[in-house]
């Protein structure tokens, strides 16, 4: 009889100590909210993102994290990390409502209850797939660098093409500007510059490389935009440079010499020019999801000094570039593209904007703004704006912006939500922040891409690059792009000229 008390008390011990944390029952209350990184105070989620883990930012012994809604609760201790299946009851249950977050911190042994902070559920899902570059944000090196995808319902990711598996060192290559035609994994294209170069396409299971340099364009097609359904790309061609600072506060500044729009007819083969004015410098093409009007981004340039070269020239007057968003229309079924028209006048207001992208519905444009230039990563005054394209209402989405750098940004596919590139953390590394845009446009406070430890972010010593949504994953395997850049210097374009309304 003893040794079954004893083993009755041994069991129950066991499962005393094996018992999760538990709310603190004695604490003092503080009406301020508690500094967790990341900072997940009061942001809206869509209902299938990962779970949004967190951690105490500031000093203390000990954490306690719960999350509740209604009568469920989950209780964390130290680190808030829920399991999937434990946040998908929380925000099944919260959708169209929040999770409901109490923090308490120890110090010594004293307890504090901070005001409680909501996450509201939304019930706009999001896409399921998030693809990147993900590079060191050195002014000179690139070798280790990738093309990787997240699943954004998990924590899984992968990479879609590593930028060494063709060559390595000083006969290296520099891989950019992925590319979806319609958020479609299927169908997708990537550069890669310098040694065995070339565009990739993959259309529906088949990939091909192709040389896309000719005589009578200004070079290989760089920055993309695929037509929403016609298989028809349009690139800016770009004579790229970069210059470096020493005393201005944007380190770096990357521009162009020279840059013009050209348009390649991936079934056909053929290149064309849309715009390549001499004293304008074309940028960022977009496609409104109509498939009828084509934005893009140009400044105007002349020569002024006969004895620098243009580059030389640029340089000392870069702060002078001021780049203006333009459209043309295009008819699908003549495809003959209009002359350009004016959207917004950045230079009116003494700024320049980069970047536009059109939401699905087609009623607004985002795009980056910031005092001069073109390559907004670089600029720490970098802000988001957005123009409504009924009202021609523009002003900056003040809700999503910060001190720091925004810029790169893609709409989700459902146009719910935006991705963007934010130096928001500590003005170096950039990453994905996502925030949801009601149908008058206005959004919420963004959150930082979720990742399994809440401190991931601040020991991964890699910038986020280009965020574009995906419906799914990319399934064709690394080797198998690396195979087709090898085999080939790909299949040549033939010029031939624009067709013009």
């Amino acid at each position: 009889m003893k040794i079954r008390n004893l083993i009755y008390i041994c069991c129950c011990l066991a499962m005393m100590g094996c018992a999760g944390p538990s709310v603190p029952e004695v604490f003092t209350e503080t009406d301020r909210l508690p500094k967790i990184y990341p900072d997940y105070t009061d942001v809206t989620v869509p209902v299938n993102i990962a779970p949004l883990t967190f951690q105490l930012d500031e000093a203390a012994d000990e954490m306690i994290a719960r999350l509740a809604v209604g009568d469920e609760e989950f209780v964390y201790a130290d680190k808030a990390q829920p399991e999937m299946d434990d946040w998908r009851t929380l925000t099944e249950k919260a959708k169209g409502g929040a999770v409901t977050v109490d923090v308490y911190a120890r110090k010594a042994d004293q307890w504090t209850h901070y005001k409680p902070f909501s996450i509201f559920v939304s019930p706009d899902s999001i896409d399921s797939y998030l693809s990147y570059r993900l590079i060191f944000p050195s002014f000179i090196s690139y070798e280790a660098l990738t093309i990787n995808q997240r699943c954004l319902e998990n924590y899984d990711e992968g990479v879609i093409y590593d930028n060494v598996l063709c060559s390595f060192e000083k006969d290296g290559q520099c891989i950019n500007c992925h590319h979806y035609q319609q958020y479609n994994p299927k169908r997708m294209q990537f550069h890669a510059r310098q040694n065995k170069g070339g565009t990739v396409i993959a259309y529906d299971g088949k990939i091909k490389k192709i040389n896309m340099k000719n005589d009578s364009i200004l070079s290989a097609g760089v920055y993309p935009a695929w037509h929403p359904w016609l298989n028809l790309i349009v690139y800016s061609t770009n004579k790229t440079a970069q210059d470096f600072h020493t005393v201005d506060h944007n380190k770096i500044e990357v521009f162009d010499s020279q840059s013009d729009l050209i348009a390649y007819d991936v079934n056909k083969g053929e290149v064309t020019n849309l715009e390549n004015d001499t004293t304008e410098l074309e940028v960022f093409p977009a496609w409104a999801p109509d498939g009828k009007t084509l934005y893009y981004c140009s400044a105007h340039y002349e020569k002024k000094d006969s004895t620098l070269s243009r580059v030389a020239e640029i340089v000392r007057r870069s702060k002078e570039l001021k780049y203006n968003i333009y459209k043309k229309s295009f008819d699908p079924e003549t495809m003959a593209f209009g002359p350009r028209e004016l959207v917004f006048s950045a230079d009116s207001i003494d700024k320049s904007t980069t970047l536009p992208r059109i939401s699905p519905d087609g009623r607004y444009l985002m795009f980056a703004l910031a005092e001069y230039g073109v390559f907004h990563i670089w600029h720490h005054d970098a802000d988001l704006w957005m123009l409504d394209l009924q009202t021609g209402e523009v002003r900056p989405v003040e809700e999503i912006n910060s001190p720091d750098t925004e810029s790169y940004h893609s709409w989700s596919s459902n146009g719910r939500w935006v991705v963007f590139s934010s130096r928001r953390d500590d003005g170096t590394y950039t990453r994905p922040f996502f925030a949801h845009i009601d149908e008058n446009g206005h959004g919420t406070k963004p959150f930082e891409l979720p990742t399994a430890d809440p401190d991931f972010h601040r020991q991964f010593m890699k910038c986020y690059n280009i965020p574009e949504f995906m419906t799914g994953p990319v399934t064709i395997k690394p080797q198998e792009f690396a195979d087709v850049l090898k085999k080939s210097s790909g299949t040549p374009v033939r010029y031939v000229p624009a067709l013009n309304k």
